[in-house]
């Protein structure tokens, strides 16, 4: 019967007891006391039950490898499903309930699973819910929808609030245990920035409670003593209750933080996810104890002999009256041990192995505790609780020989190095057939971007079984000077790990020999696959659910592994692992967004003017994620004839745009222009300091994706101008080039689109304007179309970029963002007797389509390529590549049927319907009437007094003059004549003044 002990418990806080509540029940425990603790020491063993057949589940672990002791955390809007109860710590006033079960825990109806199980072996749904077919929709879908999963949905929004932070380091340590200790203080001595994250809430691991001695003293003394050397250290950040999850390439990495969740609305975040950058990491992720597998060792009661260990030491839980230790190892000799120290009885140590004469065993025979050699458990007896095990003399082989009583047993097959880090980002493993285990391979590490090891291992992540190898390796691993810290512990010698395979058990016991806790995996079900073909580990996997539960199978992989091996008479080295992915215990969807929920979901861009053009009539348009004036109304004004206004004045006057959002992205760098000339069709490289040029992006596939004026800054930099929308997606674009493909290149990227507000100074009166701020000569003659000038402009720190998008004279003005509100102010100040008048982004596509301008989205698709658009004369001649040129040359991208850009005027001055298709003779393959070209952007021209629109048509520029009928969206039949794109100043005339 577990119940607290009345000495002992290294984490428990006695002084502060806590209340808290399980499936309606108030319960007691202490602060320091982990959930699954208080459980225990309230005495209740069954915790949930299991995923398919609904078999009654206890505590089996002390941590992230628990399979069965999930809860529902919280209640209303502070409830989450699925978290463990080993790694959740309890808090006064905490409420949990057990999941999976209806209508109760201890009575569950879904248990008739378990008496149906012989029909419901592994891989049956994909041969039972196939035939016949007309009842997959409505009779299989939804029953297996209904089932599916094991936890509750939350129904009410979440209250708590989430970050992320960005934090950079030297070395990142995965791991808080002496071994993570060990290699940060290394590090840290060479004077490296060390970050060491440990996820729990206590240092040091397991060390203090296996009893193990550092330089002469208590583990726990030395522990408290590196802890304080370390905090003492400028360069060192120490975090607790935070988990490296996921380690990616180039030294990223992401950690998880538990801020609040035992302090719920306090303020704080709840969860923050760290979004790392490392020179290294160094993985002391320690080892996890494997089960064993024997006729009903799924019991509660049943549970890992560490986690025995960690209960009975950390927590003063007694698991039991009286425990039996099943063991293939040394190890599980301290768990003996430890419940002898507690006052506890043991009532046998069942060894696997024909002897166990190491220091371990002997020092418990020396206690008077019965030692069985080469015996295991025939079966353990129970429903909801053990109360006997039958000795036989193999797993299944042989009649009884004996029945020994019990409530608790403590399992261990070996231990299992937690290699996921090092896995998540290319390390190899290998198999080391002495301890069972597959452990990292030193000599084929995860790489960096110049070949040097991401990652390394420390400790018994590495495989290091004792603790004098365990510090050995961590030292070395954190790059220490001199010799480790001394250690010594009760076992010097390797534990030997004798591997016990139940093929022999007889088919019955096999099928109550289990694998996989929560999904109801047995031994049975991975022999059963291999018969049927799944030879594959990732098969099998799939087939049979083996390691698809929440835990990821950190209890179950290596001993299906082993039982798959043994199925096809191979070694398990031949059979492989599965996949490590990250994360590597869930993390919440909370610290996933973020700070992305509610209104800032998609976070809402503005400019620096923003709140000038909301007081002054803005009509607001969604442009990426910025907001953007669509035009500015006047009272008692439409939105059309707002529009029409500011481009008739742009045209006479002078019109100011807020071009803010353009993106505008640095390129620096010994090779930045041919960086250049691989991204754009164009040649940049050669473009001269204190130039423009216009640019085209195309992807790999040959399609425009971008566009925009490029300005040499200096010898070795660029400044990128491109769409709105496209400013994170182009700068994404270049580090993925730059990271993936041409990752020797030295080029520097910056996206700088919101540390400069732009303001487009445009009209026949835009060099007056200027001239009259003073300070920089903006004359034809000093400042030329496209090229541009840095200095002082009416006392505003200013970039000067002489390039128009509506072929009026026209000025780009960038100043500093902070400026960039002020500059607006003044301007429409000093353009007041200029006739000056803000316009927003509609004036501007008309302006543009004037001009037979382009517009990234309207005139491309993803389907259009520059040649589509008459923009040959943007494409090189001079080089042999860039990107989508090779893309360019197939067949139907170089076909001369494609369609083609040209204008379109109405006969009678209407305005044509946007995207509206142009109908051809006949019919295609599927009935639908053939079309020849659509409408890409149509605008009123109030400056052509007339309808007009840009458009996509086949053999288009040999078509001038000919006239198109077809139907609007109201069925009535428009003429549109073919002609020019260029409708106004062909030549250009006025932006060249």
């Amino acid at each position: 019967m577990s119940t607290r002990l009345t000495r002992g418990g290294r984490l428990i806080d006695r002084s502060a007891p806590v209340s808290f509540t399980f499936n309606g029940r108030k319960m007691q425990g202490f602060a320091g006391d982990t959930l699954a603790a208080s459980l225990l020491a309230n005495d209740q063993l069954l915790v949930g039950r299991s995923f398919k057949y609904h078999r009654p589940r206890g505590i089996v672990g002390s941590g992230a490898e628990e399979p069965n002791a999930l809860m529902g955390l919280g209640t209303g809007n502070r409830f989450e499903p699925n978290q463990r109860a080993t790694t959740t710590e309890t808090f006064d006033g905490l409420v949990a309930g057990s999941q999976n079960h209806w209508p109760s825990l201890e009575f569950d109806v879904g248990v008739v699973n378990n008496a149906l199980a012989r029909f419901l072996p592994a891989g049956f749904y994909y041969k039972t819910f196939i035939h016949p077919r007309a009842f997959w929709k409505h009779v299989y879908e939804p029953i297996i929808r209904q089932s599916a999963g094991l936890g509750k949905v939350p129904h009410e929004p979440d209250a708590d609030t989430y970050e992320q932070a960005y934090g950079f380091c030297d070395v990142l340590v995965a791991g808080g245990g002496v071994a993570g200790l060990t290699a940060a203080l290394a590090a840290a001595k060479a004077g490296k920035r060390v970050w060491l994250v440990e996820q729990t809430g206590a240092w040091g691991g397991r060390a203090p409670v296996d009893g193990c001695e550092i330089g002469g003293e208590p583990a726990q003394a030395w522990i408290d003593a590196t802890l304080a050397a370390l905090g003492g250290m400028e360069n060192v950040t120490l975090k607790t209750r935070a988990m490296v999850s996921g380690l990616y390439d180039h030294g990223y990495a992401l950690v998880y933080e538990r801020l609040a969740d035992t302090t719920p609305g306090d303020g704080r975040p709840r969860h923050r996810l760290w979004r790392m950058r490392a020179g290294q990491v160094i993985t002391a992720t320690g080892a996890i104890e494997r089960p064993l597998s024997f006729y009903g060792n799924d019991i509660p009661g049943v549970m890992l002999a560490s986690a025995v260990r960690d209960y009975v030491v950390n927590y003063a839980i007694s698991p039991g009256d009286r425990t039996v230790v099943v063991t293939n190892n040394d190890d599980a000799y301290r768990t003996a041990l430890a419940l002898f120290d507690a006052g506890l009885v043991v009532a046998a140590v069942i060894d696997a192995r024909p002897r166990a004469d190491g220091a371990l065993p002997e020092l418990v025979r020396e206690k008077g505790i019965r030692v069985l050699e080469g015996r295991a458990i025939a079966k353990t007896h129970g429903s909801k609780r053990v109360t006997r095990v039958s000795v036989c003399a193999q797993v299944g082989e042989g009649a009884v020989l004996e029945e020994i009583p019990c409530d608790c047993v403590a399992m261990s097959g070996g231990w299992s190095p937690v290699v996921h880090l090092w896995s998540h980002c290319g390390g190899k493993l290998t198999w080391d057939e002495a301890f069972a285990m597959f452990r990292p391979d030193p000599t084929r590490p995860p790489l960096g971007d110049k070949g040097q090891p991401l990652a390394v291992t420390a400790g018994s992540a590495s495989g290091a079984m004792t603790i004098r190898e365990v510090l050995e390796d961590a030292h070395a691993a954190g790059g220490g000077e001199g010799a480790a810290p001394a250690a010594s512990g009760p076992a010097e010698a390797p534990m030997m790990t004798a591997w016990v395979m139940p093929a022999g058990a007889p088919t019955k016991m096999r099928a109550k020999m289990w694998l996989d806790y929560q999904n109801d995996v047995k031994v049975s079900d991975v022999q059963l696959a291999a018969r049927e073909g799944y030879t594959s580990v990732e098969h099998t996997k799939r087939y049979t659910t083996l390691g698809m539960a929440t835990d990821q199978g950190k209890l179950s992989n290596i001993n299906g592994l082993a039982v798959l091996s043994d199925a096809l008479h191979q070694p398990i080295p031949a059979t492989g692992t599965t996949t490590f992915r990250p994360p590597y215990t869930p993390i919440s969807f909370g610290a996933i967004a973020g700070e992305a929920r509610g209104e800032i979901f998609q976070p809402l861009r503005k400019t620096p003017a923003d709140a000038w053009h909301d007081a002054n009539g803005a009509h607001w348009e969604p442009v990426g994620h910025w907001r953007r004036p669509f035009c500015y109304r006047k009272p008692g004004e439409t939105v059309h004839e707002a529009v029409n206004r500011e481009v008739t004045n742009t045209r006479e006057k002078l019109g100011l745009l807020d071009a803010s959002t353009l993106g505008k992205i640095l390129v620096k760098g010994p090779d930045a222009g041919k960086f250049l000339d691989m991204l754009y069709t164009n040649m940049m490289s050669n473009l001269g300091i204190g130039k423009c040029r216009y640019g085209l992006m195309c992807n790999e596939n040959g399609f425009l994706m971008d566009d925009g004026v490029v300005v040499r800054m200096s010898e070795d930099s660029w400044l990128c101008h491109t769409t709105t929308g496209g400013a994170d997606r182009i700068h994404a674009w270049m580090e993925d080039w730059l990271q993936c493909e041409w990752w020797d290149w030295k080029v520097y990227t910056a996206n700088l689109t919101e540390q400069f507000a732009q303001i487009a100074v445009v009209g026949p009166n835009a060099r007056k304007l200027l001239e009259k701020l003073g300070g920089m000569d903006v004359s034809k003659e000093t400042l030329p179309f496209m090229t541009w000038a840095a200095g002082t402009l009416g006392g505003f720190d200013a970039r000067i970029f002489r390039i128009s998008f509506s072929g009026e004279l026209s000025y780009e003005i960038a100043v500093p963002a902070s400026q960039g509100r002020a500059f607006w102010d003044r301007l429409m100040k000093e353009g007041a007797e200029l006739g000056v008048m803000p316009y927003g982004t509609e004036c501007l596509h008309v302006l543009r389509a004037e001009k037979g301008f382009i517009m990234i989205g309207d005139e491309s698709d993803g389907t259009i390529i520059p040649q589509d658009l008459g923009l040959s004369w943007a494409i090189s001649k001079k080089k042999e590549d860039y990107l989508g040129k090779r893309a360019q040359e197939r067949s139907h991208l170089a076909d001369p049927d494609r369609w083609q850009l040209v204008g379109l005027e109405t006969l009678d001055g209407s305005v044509i319907p946007d995207g509206l298709y142009f109908p051809a003779e006949g019919t295609n393959h599927y009935g639908q009437r053939n079309t020849q070209g659509r409408i890409t952007s149509t605008y009123y021209s109030p400056t052509l007094k007339k309808g007009i629109a840009m458009a996509l048509v086949k053999h288009g520029p040999k078509r001038m003059g000919e006239v198109l009928e077809f139907p609007d969206t109201e069925g009535k039949m428009i003429k549109a004549r073919i002609c020019d794109p260029v409708f106004f100043d062909k030549e250009g005339a006025k932006q060249n003044v």
